[in-house]
């Protein structure tokens, strides 16, 4: 094919896979439209990609169970019986977007806003990041959350690789304030989930699921976040 960019159904650029495998972070969904055939590509990892991508769109707006995979064939142009042939199904497809959001988790963490100066002005900010980025990743979690409910071996596969490197990321940035200097560990790993929580509260819960105000929600974060630190 002539060129390095081809269009997916929904009219979005994408990265040719024959230069790089997963050039489309797999956090960032498009919702699903109409089944509009594409192009039908010959390469195996640009049918798996595909697969990969139409999967993660489906599962995120139409739910696992509700997706069959004769529907995430037709969207990503691919014959179904490839995802048996390169997934061994549907549930391996899952597993596969699952990988795949962990290797991005474990490397693509350098996007953090620059350290203020004093530690209440450097929480808060990462306090609303926090907030921001759960927002951008509200359709990974819609298609992640449901399933985590019900299989916990999905949380641990999560939590035990790239959210465990952020958290130590923050903490290790929250050690350099002379408040949290005075903290046990143990305290300052508490002030790190906290961000985590309130971030996942109000950024994905708040808007995504209950139709909250974004930046009501946003400003109710930075609120009770300082409230929580004002005596440290």
């Amino acid at each position: 094919m002539r060129g390095s960019r081809d269009l997916d159904h929904t009219g979005m650029e994408y990265t040719n896979p024959k230069r790089e495998r997963y050039a489309v972070p797999l956090t960032r969904f498009a919702p699903a439209s109409r089944p509009v055939q594409p192009k039908r590509m010959r390469d195996r990892t640009g049918k798996q990609q595909a697969l990969m991508l139409a999967a993660a769109k489906l599962f995120a707006h139409r739910g696992y169970e509700a997706t069959t995979t004769r529907e995430i064939a037709a969207c990503a142009g691919c014959a179904e019986g490839l995802i048996h042939r390169y997934f061994k199904g549907k549930a391996g497809l899952f597993s596969a977007l699952i990988q795949s959001r962990v290797s991005w988790e474990a490397t693509d963490r350098n996007g953090r806003p620059p350290v203020a100066a004093k530690f209440e002005d450097d929480f808060l900010r990462l306090v609303e990041w926090e907030v921001e980025r759960m927002w951008e990743d509200r359709d990974f979690l819609k298609m992640i959350v449901p399933r985590a409910l019900l299989d916990p071996t999905i949380g641990k596969v999560l939590g035990g690789t790239g959210a465990s490197r952020h958290e130590l990321a923050v903490i290790e940035r929250l050690k350099r304030f002379r408040e949290c200097q005075r903290l046990r560990d143990e305290e300052v790993e508490t002030l790190a989930r906290l961000i985590e929580v309130l971030g996942f509260g109000f950024g994905f819960l708040g808007p995504a699921v209950f139709g909250h105000d974004r930046l009501g929600a946003k400003k109710m974060a930075t609120s009770i976040a300082t409230m929580l630190i004002r005596n440290l």
